[in-house]
């Protein structure tokens, strides 16, 4: 068999029978030029299993790794290292794609003119709840070439949104991984690649999104918090990029209250910012979040800089 059109990754703790859906999902794909990857990130509810049954059965390779409890960005540092697709797409462990959703999306890509692509990373596409209801707000045209941060910061477009980057361009922009914290947001590679990179958004729902979940969505803050160095570089990637300053400002807000989760000093948090004057008026209400959070949370105390956390590609 020769080497796969697509690379589809799914990253996968202890998922327990949804990750069914998922499968379920690929088995229904038209275009058939396709590997699944899945990272076990330390599941111990018989993933290994389901997906060594899926391996014998499937009309598509499966390949199956797995690695201690990591989260969910070196999981995908790992994949992006095997895989042996052109294109990479993320499917998490709970959701679904429609039938024609690689097929789509190939179409999209090569409706590129050849010259061209090597400007963009890839393609990306709406996605609907399990109700068939648009999530977020559609693109206000039907193509649009922008860079991953002008959909909302720009265009208003917010709402989850999926599609593929070329794994070349993934290679050029790995996750940090540091010392101690078990999340990244995924917007810090999105973002850096967007310093670089292009992508062509269309106004068409290829991906089923479940959002009413006990996972990164629905515990997003909490992960943030007990993972403030990652936090922290999100928000600071944010006040670097070429978005409103109306746009910044919530952004340094946090910015100064993942600082502080990170033990960050005062005069170095200022010092760091694109913004320093948001960052200093972000500082009251940032304080009030930190201490909200450090109750709610029990975030006991600041994860120090100076305590051997590092950032590795």
């Amino acid at each position: 068999m020769g080497t796969p059109l697509f690379t589809v990754f799914t990253p996968a703790y202890n998922p327990g029978e949804l990750i069914a859906r998922t499968y379920r999902s690929l088995c229904a794909q038209t275009l058939r030029d396709f590997e699944w990857l899945v990272v076990d990130d330390g599941s111990s509810d018989g993933t290994r299993e389901r997906v060594r049954n899926w391996q014998a059965e499937a009309a598509f390779p499966i390949r199956y790794f797995f690695q201690e409890n990591g989260g969910k960005h070196r999981a995908h540092n790992r994949a992006v290292r095997e895989a042996s697709g052109d294109l990479f797409a993320v499917l998490d462990s709970d959701d679904a794609i429609m039938p024609r959703a690689l097929e789509r999306l190939l179409f999209h890509w090569l409706s590129i003119p050849p010259a061209e692509r090597g400007r963009f990373s890839g393609v990306g596409c709406l996605c609907v709840d399990s109700c068939s209801r648009t999530v977020g707000r559609p693109l206000p045209h039907s193509v649009l070439d922008c860079r991953h941060y002008e959909i909302d910061a720009r265009f208003g477009a917010v709402g989850e949104k999926w599609g593929f980057h070329r794994t070349s361009v993934l290679r050029e922009f790995p996750f940090p991984e540091i010392t101690g914290e078990r999340f990244c947001p995924d917007a810090v590679v999105w973002n850096r690649i967007a310093t670089r990179y292009l992508v062509r958004h269309v106004n068409e729902a290829l991906r089923i999104y479940h959002s009413g979940r006990d996972g990164i969505t629905a515990n997003h803050s909490a992960l943030m918090a007990h993972s403030p160095h990652g936090a922290r570089l999100y928000y600071k990637l944010y006040l670097e990029l070429p978005v409103p300053i109306w746009w910044k400002a919530r952004r340094a807000v946090n910015y100064v209250r993942f600082s502080l989760h990170g033990g960050v000093p005062a005069k170095k948090i200022l010092s760091d910012s694109p913004v320093a004057l948001l960052s200093a008026a972000g500082t009251p209400p940032a304080v009030a979040l930190y201490a909200w959070d450090r109750l709610r949370f029990r975030v006991a105390h600041p994860r120090s800089l100076h305590t051997g956390v590092t950032e590795t590609a």
